[in-house]
């Protein structure tokens, strides 16, 4: 099944912003999981038109980098940190405890399609460790018994907001829109950094 003419318009539109037209390639390939959830055969094909590139160099750039998934997330990407800091920190109990609970392993779905999990080797966010990322949200300071109880709100419905960012958790096919540089007008809301962030500044400037 062909996209529709709206989103080849979007796709004309994102190419628009690059003076060469093959530097869309990320965030087409953002866009088209937008739509179909992870990266598609004609994901893949429509882009390379667009681009005026072969197949295998957009796939080339799908299979490197991790934000792109080559089989269907769930309507919620859970990424939990298993580097260093947070393993250390209890990521390697919060990643044991979720497979356990949800029944699911490393880049595996539950039944529903609500939730689906993957082992993070960093999420940059080792001020707060251990962290988990939702859809690339922010969550903070877990342990295992509060990654129980996210994914089993979101998996009623009711999924908290962010430690940062958004006062709302958006699902997986939005936020890869938004990183296909598509705006859903929540940029401002919430904390961007927080006060361990913000620690080594404020001594810097010879706060305490």
């Amino acid at each position: 099944m062909e996209f529709t003419t709206e989103e080849f318009k979007v796709m004309d539109a994102i190419i628009a912003r690059y003076p060469r037209i093959r530097s869309a390639v990320m965030p087409l390939l953002h866009y088209v999981q937008s739509i179909d959830g992870y990266i598609t055969p004609r994901g893949i094909k429509a882009i390379s038109e667009k681009l005026e590139i072969s197949t295998a160099e957009v796939t080339a750039v799908s299979t490197f980098y991790t934000q792109y998934r080559s089989e269907p997330a769930g309507e919620y990407h859970v990424g939990v940190c298993i580097n260093t800091l947070c393993a250390v920190m209890g990521g390697d109990a919060i990643y044991e405890t979720l497979t356990d609970h949800l029944g699911i392993a490393d880049h595996e779905t539950t039944g529903d399609g609500k939730v689906s999990i993957e082992r993070i080797e960093c999420n940059a966010a080792c001020d707060y460790a251990p962290v988990v990322m939702v859809n690339w949200e922010f969550y903070d300071n877990q342990t295992p018994q509060s990654v129980k109880d996210l994914v089993d709100a979101v998996r009623s419905g009711n999924p908290p907001a962010p430690t940062r960012g958004p006062k709302s958790l958006r699902t997986w096919k939005q936020n890869s829109a938004v990183l296909a540089g598509l705006s859903d007008g929540l940029a401002n809301e919430g904390v961007s950094a927080g006060e361990a962030t913000l620690l080594g500044l404020k001594i810097a400037k010879g706060g305490k």
